[in-house]
């Protein structure tokens, strides 16, 4: 009896794998059946709506395979990794938005397939404790439609995400910076609090940057660059309790110089680079 259990229940899962293959070749086959190209890019349309966004992919892909000269096949090849970007499916999204920039360099909407490149990074980018290398990727393509399109109507909103970016990858330096000043690596964490106020002034990291260079400065013996840093923290940020932690842990005579207008004559950040 048992074993005619376990005849019954194997043949009851072949019988639902193959009604599973079946299911697949018969939508596969209404997929690629040859039609209207309206038709066809209408019933992607539909499948984009409903959220079902590799059967749209394929439609619209189907649109271009079927009808290549009609005046639907570009559009439909851009909608296509819209509908990958939706799904998901960022890597082939990428791949099909370069195609079309590479093919369609003059089409209305080359701005939105930029856009939609960069959106295909920005929204793989992981917290800063991990790899950066999308938010690098982003960021190169969002500079690339800005440089290519300043007026785009993508333009504000690339902006935006663009100054988000930077401030991602800025704190990426500060938490590597951060590692090296608890371990009394002093000088690797210069380097990196010095890119941030450098390649990312911008950013909200910055203040916290300069007293991070005050401390390691301080723990390096390094007075008068400590002194230097905290005059910069203080003239640009004066408010900002950052200036307030590196005051306290500048001596007397560091403190006295900062009261002092004429010890420092140039208070920017970008003074930091200047040689002494």
């Amino acid at each position: 009896m048992r074993k005619l259990l376990l005849l019954s229940c194997a043949l009851a899962s072949l019988a639902v794998a193959a009604c599973g293959t079946s299911g697949k070749k018969e939508e596969d086959a209404a997929v690629t059946a040859e039609r209207p190209v309206e038709t066809i890019y209408n019933e992607a349309a539909d499948e984009l709506d409903a959220g079902k966004y590799k059967k749209a992919a394929r439609l619209f892909n189907e649109v271009e395979r079927q009808h290549p000269y009609s005046q639907w096949a570009t559009q439909a090849e851009l909608m296509a990794a819209f509908a990958l970007y939706k799904g998901e499916s960022y890597d082939e999204a990428s791949i099909g938005l370069e195609e079309f920039i590479r093919l369609h360099p003059g089409h209305k909407d080359i701005d939105y397939a930029y856009y939609l490149r960069g959106l295909c990074s920005y929204d793989q980018i992981t917290d800063v404790t991990r790899d950066q290398d999308m938010t690098k990727e982003a960021l190169e393509n969002f500079d690339t439609l800005l440089r290519l399109f300043p007026e785009s109507k993508y333009a504000r909103d690339t902006k935006l995400k663009r100054d988000l970016t930077l401030d991602h990858l800025a704190g990426k330096q500060m938490e590597v910076g951060r590692y090296y000043l608890t371990r009394n690596y002093y000088t690797a964490a210069v380097k990196r609090f010095m890119v941030v106020v450098h390649n990312y002034q911008t950013t909200t990291h910055v203040p916290e940057a300069l007293h991070r260079l005050v401390e390691a400065y301080m723990h390096l013996g390094m007075m008068d660059e400590a002194t230097r840093v905290a005059a910069v923290l203080g003239y640009n940020y004066p408010g900002s309790e950052w200036y307030q932690d590196s005051y306290n842990i500048l001596n007397t005579e560091q403190r006295a110089k900062l009261l002092d207008d004429r010890s420092f004559t140039d208070r920017t950040i970008d003074a930091l680079l200047k040689p002494q």
